[in-house]
């Protein structure tokens, strides 16, 4: 869990004056009391009423309500530009919750903001090479990003010469209509880049450590190559 949607729970839980110690916080949320400790910490020296100490409990007075959201129009326009190209080029997850979140968006700006928001004129048509199949993966892939997980491949380049690929996977590219994955490829030992819609089998394997060298920072330090 992100800490700024960390501190938005700890928010929630508080709400109605009831007393909640930092344990049975740290217990909903997954840490440690001394995250809590900090968590809260912070949250009042921004300005949110919350009440107590560390060994007692924190309640928070009735009546407190986050601040509502205020963009610019650059942003809101932004924002929306942002969510159709995702819901037409990318995964089927980041689609559907980029869609989801500028729901919830809308339901808190301005009257003003929300008129900007349902006038943006910037949309993006779906490509045919955006079939289900290649969705899932972008997700697949996202997923395994984020949780570092190994990925066992099958790939043809772009002669159609298969190989067989282990890789730790750093980041996605898009690149106009192509996505592709930037990783570290254990057969090369070197850092390369694969086309999304060549990947013909993807599965995940076991979870790996950042090593110095072989990092996302790294591949930004050097030129890096494609799928040879």
């Amino acid at each position: 869990m992100r800490r700024a949607d960390r501190l938005f729970q700890i928010v929630q839980y508080l709400r109605g004056g009831r007393l909640v110690t930092a344990a049975q916080l740290a217990e909903k949320l997954e840490v440690t009391p001394r995250t809590i400790y900090r968590d809260v910490a912070d949250l009042i020296g921004s300005g949110v009423p919350i009440e107590g100490e560390a060994g007692v409990g924190y309640l928070m007075r009735d009546g407190y309500d986050l601040p509502p959201l205020m963009f610019t129009s650059d942003e809101i326009v932004a924002l929306v530009a942002g969510a159709r190209l995702l819901r037409a080029f990318g995964g089927a997850k980041m689609a559907a919750s980029a869609e989801e979140a500028l729901v919830k968006i809308n339901a808190v700006l301005p009257d003003t903001a929300r008129a900007r928001s349902e006038a943006v004129q910037v949309h993006a048509i779906n490509a045919e090479e955006m079939t289900p199949e290649l969705r899932n993966r972008i997700d697949q892939i996202e997923a395994a990003v984020n949780a570092q997980l190994l990925l066992h491949m099958a790939y043809a380049d772009e002669d159609q010469r298969p190989s067989q690929r282990v890789v730790r996977p750093l980041g996605l590219w898009f690149w106009g209509k192509v996505w592709t994955l930037v990783s570290w490829c254990e057969l090369r030992q070197d850092f390369r880049m694969f086309r999304i819609d060549r990947i013909q089998t993807l599965q995940e394997g076991d979870r790996f450590k950042p090593r110095p060298g072989q990092t996302l920072r790294d591949f930004y330090r050097r030129d890096a190559c494609w799928d040879d």
